[in-house]
């Protein structure tokens, strides 16, 4: 196997040993994938100041996220299925980032339990909330969520109803996967990955299977699931969920001024500027570009995170050039998981790490802390 550099890399390999619907699952959009592609795109378009004749020895990326320290300005953000990326995934991932020391965020749907993570890291991680129609079930999550120690609560604001992926309904995907003669014949190509899953108990999404009443088949937790998301969801909704979380909220899903400053006001600790990765609204502004205009509005109110589009160091450096006190990537530690597994996800967080530690001194600076708009070309 050539050494691995890049993300890209990672991906690559991903692609070769994950079954189709769940690479496919990761790697695309909604609708024509407009926003999706544009949300890598606006990094490129980025430009760097270089510049020179700079002491650039003892630099340091190490900084804070919500009050708590990380080696560097970047979580692992909620993925939806990473237990179908690579058997008992999310657990995998948590110990990788545990041990690296950024933040793991677990999604509501996960395969592996908030208790299944719970048990196999040491420290406290992160919980996403989705609010979904039964807000007794949501509620439970969230104190399942406080029992296991998590240190904060990411609620995703723009999921009220589900984007279309076209490769998802072709792929006929599932958790997991129905034994179509499509995915058996994609499985055969996939020993490692079967492998891997044979000798895990996980398949299901754990934090729902077991805990609401009437939903025990995989049919039957479609079904559930499918129905659930909430269109009803409100600001009043984020006053309901304070109601029931003590500690760090989050806010996931802004990519609007006006929205910005509505979660300013609320008494949120932080907000993630986000399109949900170009898989909900296509046509949205990338996250980077709007990213500017938020940390301009609300950015001395509210700490300001963003995601959506990061495939290395120097997008992380754009990210924090622009504003950003924190920064989240999905898909770039979702390929290592894919590739390799619990060294593919620490492969994923050294090469970022050092990306944006190069790039950071060839832009003259040595602090990620002072790292700011002088560092872009404007």
């Amino acid at each position: 196997m050539a050494p691995i550099t890049c993300i890209a890399d990672l991906q690559a390999l991903a692609k070769r040993r994950v079954p189709k619907m769940f690479y496919d699952y990761a790697d695309t959009g909604s609708w024509t994938q407009g926003t999706y592609f544009d949300n890598e795109a606006a990094f490129q378009r980025q430009k760097l100041r270089q510049r020179v004749a700079v002491n650039i020895d003892n630099r340091s990326v190490a900084t804070s996220m919500i009050g708590e320290d990380v080696a560097m300005p970047v979580a692992l953000a909620p993925v939806g299925m990473t237990g179908m990326q690579h058997a008992d995934g999310e657990i995998l991932a948590a110990q990788a980032a545990e041990e690296f020391g950024v933040p793991f965020t677990l999604t509501t749907m996960s395969v592996c339990s908030i208790e299944d993570v719970a048990e196999h890291t040491k420290k406290p991680f992160w919980f996403q909330l989705y609010v979904m129609r039964d807000r007794g079930f949501s509620e439970s999550l969230m104190q399942r969520a406080l029992d296991a120690n998590c240190s904060a609560l990411c609620l995703t604001l723009d999921l009220q109803v589900l984007g279309q992926r076209h490769r998802d309904i072709k792929n006929g995907l599932s958790t997991p996967p129905k034994p179509t003669p499509q995915v058996m014949l994609d499985l055969l190509f996939k020993p490692r990955w079967c492998l891997n899953m044979l000798q895990t108990k996980r398949r299901q999404f754990g934090n729902i299977h077991g805990h609401v009443k009437n939903v025990d088949d995989m049919s039957s937790l479609s079904e559930w699931t499918a129905s659930q998301f909430d269109p009803t969801l409100d600001w009043s909704s984020v006053e309901w969920v304070k109601k029931h979380w003590n500690r760090k909220l989050i806010l996931k899903g802004i990519n609007d001024v006006e929205d910005a400053k509505i979660a300013a006001e609320i008494g949120a600790d932080a907000i993630i500027v986000s399109n949900h990765g170009g898989r909900q609204l296509d046509g949205a502004l990338a996250s980077y570009d709007v990213l500017g205009d938020i940390v301009d509005a609300v950015g001395d109110k509210i700490e300001v995170h963003m995601d959506g589009g990061i495939r290395s160091g120097q997008d992380v450096f754009k990210a924090v050039a622009m504003g950003a006190k924190g920064t989240y990537i999905g898909r770039s530690y979702i390929y290592g998981l894919g590739a390799m597994g619990k060294p593919g996800v620490t492969t994923a967080l050294e090469i970022i790490k050092k990306e944006l530690d190069v790039t950071m001194g060839l832009c003259g600076e040595t602090d990620i802390a002072k790292v700011g708009r002088h560092n872009l070309i404007l």
